[in-house]
């Protein structure tokens, strides 16, 4: 078994005003926080991944092969593999999301990794300069 709190974990942008955290990874599926700012965007794109997720706080327009759709705190969605998506945060508070991909987002996993590697550095040399 693994547990994590999500405010020790690094988080790593994903596109401006985009930030994903990967919660856990096991085998088979990827378990990522979002956070996308107000007016910020997850472009159009499609992916190999299924995905499912849930909106924990904010509104969004979901665009989903040309369709626009409202999600609202509460609400749930599934997006196949290779279906073109997009988000765009809606209102004037950010939005929240966990999304779940399978099979796992390795390429996720790695810009953590690299993100963590530098806040340990970053880390290192402060404590270094306050002595």
């Amino acid at each position: 078994m693994q547990i994590v709190y999500k405010e020790d974990v690094s988080g790593f942008p994903l596109f401006q005003k985009v930030v994903a955290k990967v919660l856990l990874s096991g085998k088979r599926l990827t378990f990522v926080h979002v956070e996308i700012e107000p007016n910020g965007i997850v472009p159009e794109h499609s992916h190999p991944h299924e995905q499912m997720g849930i909106c924990l706080e904010g509104k969004a327009e979901f665009s989903n092969e040309g369709k626009m759709t409202i999600v609202k705190a509460g609400m749930a969605y599934w997006i196949p593999s290779n279906e073109k998506h997009g988000v765009k945060v809606i209102g004037d508070k950010p939005g929240i999301f966990i999304d779940v991909f399978s099979p796992p987002r390795e390429e996720y996993l790695s810009k953590q990794k690299e993100v963590a590697k530098l806040n340990r550095t970053d880390k290192r040399a402060l404590m270094h300069n306050q002595k």
